[in-house]
């Protein structure tokens, strides 16, 4: 299934002209209000202009057709013809976990806190949360089972570190929404990275998470005073606002500089106790 050699990916993420997706041809960080990130934008070569890019698996889905491909050092997930993501940059789907966890510790933390991560993607997030230790359950929701098996069985692997094999961890083949609204236990932490975030998606139906009632469903899926972090390729005032509207409280966003066009950001929100 998959051609040529495994190879370990570097831990950075895409840049993108503007967005996260582009045509397939063709991320602790300040408060975006007053103070400004000690990340600088991050910008590299690697993999980028080594000849054509080379797919290595091709599905066909419920939801459009999804491409593993290698370009040079990088893996990349192209979805619908779109470019989504690779594994050249990392930052800010890493501070999605990290942000959360931090923020449950300046609430005065909890033993064990359960996080769902919504999306696998290259495998960051997870790794991300794999790698702490103070994390309890860690459960992945992600919907397409090309990207899971690219983990299980192939090159992604490289990226997600063995995450799959730590005993708590485990993977759920589902659509996020219909896992938030199909009862069970709470979570401590929602860490979702879907598409390209609240203003801008591939799929059209990954909208609907951003949408009041996907809101609402995130909250009654978090325990008291539990942490929301949704991540964007973009700013998004709006969104900050459907938060406020949905009760969550203290909103905010933090940025991570890239290379070109404007920050990755993570939003921020607390479900009230």
């Amino acid at each position: 299934m998959f051609p040529g050699p495994v190879f370990a990916a570097s831990d950075h993420r895409a840049h993108r002209p503007a967005h996260r997706s582009v045509p397939a041809t063709g991320r602790m960080v300040g408060m975006t209000a007053d103070t400004r990130s000690p990340y600088p934008p991050y910008e590299t070569t690697a993999g980028h202009g080594a000849g054509a890019p080379h797919v290595l698996d091709r599905r066909d889905g419920p939801h459009g057709e999804v491409v593993l491909r290698r370009h040079g050092a990088l893996l990349q997930i192209i979805a619908n013809g779109c470019f989504l993501m690779d594994t050249s940059d990392g930052r800010s789907e890493r501070l999605l976990v990290r942000a959360a966890l931090r923020e449950l510790d300046a609430g005065g933390g909890r033993p064990s806190p359960a996080v769902l991560i919504g999306g696998l993607g290259v495998g960051f997030s997870l790794a991300e949360a794999a790698a702490e230790p103070r994390w309890g359950r860690i459960t992945v929701v992600e919907r397409e089972e090309a990207v899971i098996d690219w983990h299980r069985d192939g090159p992604l692997g490289e990226v997600s570190s063995g995450a799959l094999s730590d005993p708590r961890v485990r993977i759920v083949r589902a659509d996020l929404l219909a896992h938030l609204t199909g009862g069970g236990d709470p979570y401590d932490a929602l860490c979702l990275d879907i598409d390209n975030g609240p203003d801008w998606t591939v799929t059209e139906d990954n909208g609907s998470l951003y949408t009041p009632a996907g809101l609402a469903a995130c909250a009654r899926r978090l325990a008291p005073d539990g942490m929301l972090a949704v991540w964007s390729a973009q700013p998004s005032g709006a969104f900050g606002e459907a938060l406020r509207n949905a009760g969550f409280r203290r909103v905010r966003t933090e940025e991570v500089p890239v290379a070109r066009g404007v920050p990755d950001v993570v939003h921020l929100a607390t479900r009230p106790a």
